[in-house]
């Protein structure tokens, strides 16, 4: 399950962000992480993915954004996870007044099961498409 979790998320990096790619390490100049997962409702989960592809497309103009990546489990299909690296927790916070994302949100809550859980918050210190 971890090794197509990470197959997902390293494709969506190539496929999202290929002009930010490249290896750092980013040493005391950290970048703000996130990753969470939303349950979607009973046969929901394929809908919220897309809600959430089309999240990914936006985030394409945020400033401060290096991934926005969208992964499913095929064991869990109502279960979608979302992996973000921000340059800080402001550029992030800032994302939410990209034009179009409340609007997504709108129609992401409704299919929700029960409210979102909580992310993980991470330290991102380096690695492939950080720079």
């Amino acid at each position: 399950m971890k090794k197509v979790f990470y197959i997902i998320i390293c494709t969506a990096l190539f496929i999202q962000c290929s002009p930010r790619l490249g290896f750092t390490n980013l040493e005391n100049n950290t970048s703000y992480g996130l990753h969470g997962k939303l349950t979607a409702k009973e046969g929901k989960g394929q809908e919220l993915s897309s809600i959430l592809l089309e999240a990914a497309k936006l985030m394409e103009s945020a400033k401060g954004c290096r991934l926005y990546a969208v992964g499913v489990d095929k064991t869990y299909p109502n279960e979608v996870w979302v992996t973000e690296i921000w340059d800080n927790k402001q550029a992030h916070d800032n994302s939410l007044n990209v034009l179009g994302v409340k609007e997504l949100i709108g129609k992401a809550i409704p299919i929700l099961k029960g409210s979102p859980q909580k992310g993980k918050e991470l330290e991102v210190i380096g690695g492939l498409g950080i720079r």
